[in-house]
């Protein structure tokens, strides 16, 4: 069981690592350049940024639905990520392609979520949400 673990997580890292990772963000943002750096250490220094006023255009196109909005898409290989999704998540979603699937997001901006993190260690608990062609649903909790 470790050894398959092991492998999806390996393989969900040399796919994202060949595509370029661009996020499009609220200008100004500082949050959001939080998260990237996340995303660069965890693929490679491979994340173009866009300050984009424009987003929720670029959220309909991509398929975020506007429920799930936040601050920033993510745009890795053929996936959307809204928001401060967790890297272990992002992989595992890489990794399995579920049908279906357009992306995942998570709502609004959680303290301590990937990039949202606070020097007291304070946690919200979030979901992580599953969004494409059937009804959303929930990917993981943290």
């Amino acid at each position: 069981m470790k050894n398959t673990v092991l492998a999806i997580l390996l393989a969900a890292s040399a796919t994202a690592a060949s595509a370029e990772i661009v996020m499009h963000r609220d200008p100004g943002c500082g949050c959001c350049m939080n998260w990237a750096a996340q995303v660069k250490a965890a693929f490679g220094d491979r994340v173009r940024v866009i300050d984009d006023t424009a987003r929720p255009a670029f959220q309909r196109r991509v398929g975020v639905p506007p429920q799930l909005g936040s601050c920033h898409t993510a745009i890795i290989g053929a996936y959307a990520f809204e928001g401060h999704v967790p890297i272990a998540d992002i992989k595992r979603l890489i990794a399995s392609k579920p049908k279906g699937v357009k992306g995942l997001a998570v709502v609004g901006m959680p303290m301590g979520s990937p990039g949202m993190e606070v020097p007291n260690g304070t946690k919200e608990r979030y979901d992580v949400i599953a969004f494409g062609a059937d009804k959303p649903y929930v990917f993981s909790r943290h």
